[in-house]
């Protein structure tokens, strides 16, 4: 036989029935023919390196011996096993298809091909993934179909390196590099390449996206990183109750830069991650300035999750808005806006109005209190600085524990600094930031010293305090205004100044320009301190905030600015040392000083100052002050404003104040001066000329007064001159400009004169009459009274009676009634808001005063025959509307009057009260009030126990419904300042006492 047949056994390789032996497995002659059963076998040739042919239905290899000896040279072991591990090939092909064996020939070409399509793979993996973490950075979230496929990728990566792995290996066994060891082996990882390979490919088609996130269904509210709150709970209470209450729409937040109001609104927004609520979705929004209502609406649409197709072809801002509109129409919102600068159109953004219907809510910050009204809110809460014990406590957690135990004075150090910040949070925070770690003393000591001086150069308080600050002086609307408020850093701290006083250091200035008319420039200057006030750049203080003051880190700003931002220190300086004058380097800096205040207790000479540049100069409080070097003012030829009021020893002024003659201002209030100096009457430009409480003051030099042909505002109220009284009267006549005079009237002489002057009495505008001597009433016709115009307030002291004779001017043709009524309410008191009436022994009434129909306060004292204020059968009743009376009256005082037994007879409205003061009045046993009084501004109701439980009440519940407000005082009490609603005495001087 030429040919050898090997039959290795395989059935350990191959689990399949035996063969039919009838099979003819071989074709040719010589070729014998099996009839037992057999398996698959190898046909070698001895003599041919070619295969025999053959026809049986399986496949066989037809191996020469030649070939055997070249692989194994006879060694027939060697053989063997090599035929075996070809044996296990043979059933891979019972298919009868040709490809299979391209696992095994093509395994290397297609490592290769897998290993290329796998490193596209993942550059498209990447590519995709990139683009799902930008998307999902911006609050997207992907979509499922793509995060399926990055995970079968990531699934695919261990798996491909795993068969890249075998094959890698598989190739490295082969016998020559290519033919198999195991033919079964290298079968199946060739099988497993092919396959991948086509996975691979078809994981790379599906890999191509136009969209790979989409938006993330929005939780209820967004978190936000925020300071923790201190000391606002009363504030945060308040919000609270207002969320919860239907008929509360829209929430203002206002106060000072610094004091807390992002903070507290962010606690409202992260307050909804833990409480349950009713509300669909809570939107929050900085606005800041300019408002971008684009950016808004922005905002809205982003946290509505409207879609972005249906979104970005709305092409204009009304459309955007229709969108918005729609979908939070079917919402119940709650919209939080930081930092409102502007009035926000709700209709421009889509925003609906919040109503009891959809019980919506807005709530938003300002600095302006006005905002809160353009805005129509509802409700408007003040932001106010915190109380000592809660500044304390943030400061501490600032500064930290550490610090304050590392030594022992820290502690006591640090409560100055926290002291010095006044509550505002802002500057606790950056004062106790800054002072974090500083454990030494002396550093400390340095702080509070820079606290005092100039606050700028502490680490953080430029940067971090006064620029943020700094955004609400920016927004004041012209240089005016922002001159206006940086004039504040003339003044001490905690400082409170009446706005009358204020406006008249304002007019002196030059920043109300040049004011023709003292009326209009004091109409300007209340509305420049209304808009500071709103802007919380101004607080007002005392009942009726007839007085301004600064908060202390608002007024170390104005300091700052004012001095350039701190690069001209020495424009402004301030001593309460006068001793440092004498300091050489403190003489230097005088030459670029433009406005100083001086005070010092224990100075009683002043020296010589050098100020070229000086523009300002206050000089108060010296209390041992005497008088000035003959040449003190010689070298200040700027000064505009010159104030030397509360000076209370100062008795006699230099001549040299003559030589100012750009002085617009003069203040010699509360002085103990006894004559004025001639020289006075070179002050061509005086504009204001106050005299205030001169109880020396003898005379004035005759022509003075006439000479200063600038005056616009001439003060003398409560200064008792001897005589020429009258001559100064002709002399304040005479001057063309003056438009403003408040006087005190000591005789029947000066009395007429004034009657007979029109023009002094359109200048009227604070009348005191005092002491008559011999005349025992003092008369009064409503003609007199009628041409006052400007008469703001009128005081009667030690005149046994007052009588005004209210004569109607009118003709025959005039109606009678209600209409003559209000003609005279128009014609009489104009202005009138202040009436004093003190030791008038034989006034029986005041019934003339319901023809002050803007009447603010009635003070009545010592009248021992008082039986009635307003008496019930006088002829104007017959048509008073009840309405009309005391209908402006906020403070009614009445003291030491005996016989008084009624106020009105009748039950009065008193829509504006606000404080009643009873004392020494036995015979008052009752009050016109009824169930229509009002008492939404009362704050108390003043007088002795005894007294209010003798009082009479038409109802037990009209008793009851003003009991609240009743507060006992005593009778030493009955004078002093009250600190939660000012002092009404000190108030009816507001326009009178300048310290």
């Amino acid at each position: 036989m030429d040919q050898i047949l090997l039959l290795p056994k395989i059935f350990e390789y191959y689990n399949e029935s035996p063969l039919d032996a009838s099979k003819n497995i071989f074709a040719g002659g010589g070729i014998a023919t099996y009839t037992e059963v057999l398996t698959p076998g190898f046909l070698i040739d001895k003599g041919s390196d070619s295969s025999a042919p053959y026809t049986a239905n399986y496949p066989l290899f037809l191996l020469s011996l030649a070939q055997l000896q070249s692989f194994f040279s006879f060694d027939f072991p060697k053989a063997m096993e090599f035929l075996n591990s070809i044996a296990g090939l043979i059933p891979c092909f019972y298919d009868h298809t040709s490809r299979h064996t391209l696992y095994i020939r093509d395994l290397k070409k297609n490592l290769r091909a897998l290993s290329q399509k796998m490193e596209e793979l993942n550059n498209l993996y990447e590519d995709v993934t990139a683009r799902v973490e930008g998307e999902e950075q911006r609050q997207m979230r992907r979509r499922k179909e793509v995060g399926g496929w990055i995970r079968r990728v990531e699934e695919m990566v261990e798996e491909v390196n795993e068969i890249l792995r075998r094959g890698d290996q598989e190739i490295q066994k082969r016998c020559l590099r290519c033919c198999p060891r195991n033919c079964w082996s290298s079968y199946k990882i060739g099988k497993a390449v092919s396959e991948k390979l086509v996975a691979v490919s078809d994981q790379m088609g599906r890999g191509h996206f136009d969209v790979v996130a989409e938006m993330l269904p929005r939780p209820l509210v967004d978190e936000l990183p925020m300071e923790e709150t201190v000391g606002s709970e009363l504030a945060y209470d308040r919000i609270c109750g207002f969320l919860k209450d239907p008929q509360v729409g829209i929430m203002g937040l206002y106060g000072m830069g610094g004091v807390g109001k992002t903070t507290l609104l962010k606690k409202i927004n992260n307050d909804f991650l833990t409480t349950s609520s009713d509300f669909d979705v809570v939107i929050w929004d900085v606005v800041s300035k300019p408002p971008n209502i684009e950016k808004i609406q922005e905002v809205i649409w982003n946290k509505l999750q409207i879609p972005r197709d249906i979104w970005e072809i709305k092409s204009t801002k009304e459309h955007k808005a229709a969108e918005i509109s729609r979908v939070l129409k079917t919402k119940k919102f709650v919209l939080l806006l930081d930092d409102i600068w502007e009035r926000l159109d709700l209709l421009e953004m889509g925003v609906p109005h919040p109503d009891a219907q959809n019980k919506s809510k807005i709530v938003f910050t300002t600095r302006s209190q006005d905002m809160c009204r353009q805005m129509q809110a509802q409700e408007s809460i003040k932001v106010e600085c915190l109380s000592l014990e809660a500044a304390w406590t943030l400061f501490q957690k600032k500064v930290g524990e550490e610090t304050l135990k590392s030594n022992p004075h820290i502690p006591r150090l640090a409560k100055i600094v926290a002291e010095e910040c006044n509550g505002l949070p802002l500057a606790l925070i950056t004062l106790g930031r800054a002072l974090a770690g500083e454990k030494d003393p002396s550093n400390w000591d340095k702080v509070i010293q820079d606290l005092g001086k100039f606050p700028a150069e502490i680490s953080g308080m430029e940067d971090e305090l006064f620029h943020r600050l700094k955004v609400s002086y920016d927004r004041l609307s012209d240089n005016f205004i922002k001159s206006c408020f940086t004039y504040w850093s003339l003044f001490s701290e905690d400082r409170e100044i009446y706005n009358e006083n204020l406006i008249e250091y304002w007019i002196g200035e030059g920043f109300l320009g040049e004011a023709h008319d003292i009326h209009e420039a004091r109409n300007q200057g209340h509305e420049i301190i209304k808009k500071l006030k709103h802007a919380c750049l101004l607080e007002g203080c005392g009942s009726k905030e007839q007085r301004v003051k600064m908060h202390d880190v608002i007024h170390d700003m104005a300091l700052w600015l004012y001095c350039e931002c701190g690069k001209e220190k020495n424009k402004i300086l301030v001593y309460n040392n006068l001793s440092r004058l004498k300091e050489a380097q403190e003489i230097s800096k005088l030459k670029k000083t433009e406005k100083m205040s001086l005070w010092d207790q224990n100075v009683e000479f002043l020296e010589t100052l050098m100020c070229p540049n000086l523009k300002t100069l206050f000089v108060d409080r010296c209390l041992k002050l005497t008088k000035f070097p003959s040449r003190f003012f010689q070298f200040m030829p700027l000064i505009r404003v010159l104030d030397l009021s509360a000076n209370y020893n100062l008795s006699e002024l230099p001549t040299s104040i003559g030589e100012l003659n750009d002085l617009r201002y003069l203040n010699l209030t509360s002085t103990r001066i006894r004559e004025l100096p001639i020289e006075l009457k070179n002050l061509k430009n005086l504009m204001i000329l106050r005299l205030d409480h001169l109880q020396s003051l003898e005379t004035i030099p005759q022509d003075l007064i006439s000479n200063l042909t600038s005056l616009k505002l001439f003060s003398m109220w409560n200064t008792n001159i001897f005589s020429g009284v009258e001559t100064l009267l002709e002399e304040l006549e005479s001057l063309n400009d003056i438009s403003e005079i408040r006087i005190t009237i000591s005789s029947a002489l000066s009395l007429n004169k004034l009657k007979r002057s029109h023009k002094l009495q359109r200048c009227i505008s604070d009348l005191l009459l005092h002491k008559w001597g011999d005349v025992m009433t003092l008369e009064l016709s409503s003609s007199f009274l009628k041409r006052m115009e400007h008469l703001q307030e009128l005081e009667v002291r030690h005149c046994d009676d007052v009588k005004i004779s209210m004569e109607r001017e009118m003709t025959q043709n005039d109606v009678t009634g209600l209409s003559n009524y209000n003609v005279a309410r128009e014609q009489y008191f104009y202005s009138l808001c202040y009436i004093t009436i003190q030791n008038c022994s034989k006034l029986l009434d005041l019934t003339w005063v319901v023809y002050a129909s803007c009447l603010e306060v009635l003070y009545v004292e010592n009248c021992k025959s008082i039986e009635l204020v307003l008496h019930h059968d006088h002829g104007a009743y017959e048509i008073v509307e009840k309405s009309d009376i005391f209908s402006r009256l906020k403070c009614l005082k009445l003291n030491k009057l005996p016989r008084l037994k009624s106020i009105y007879q009748h039950p009065l409205l008193f829509p504006s009260l606000e404080i009643i003061k009873v004392y020494d009045c036995k015979s008052l046993r009752s009050l016109p009030f009824d169930s229509n009084t009002s008492n939404n501004n009362l704050k108390k109701i003043k007088g002795g126990t005894n007294w209010w439980n003798r009082l009479k009440w038409k109802d037990e519940t009209i008793k009851d419904c003003f009991t609240p407000y009743f507060q006992v005082h005593e009778a030493e009490a009955y004078f002093a300042e009250e600190s939660e609603t000012g002092n009404i005495d000190d108030d009816m001087q507001a326009q009178l006492v300048s310290n």
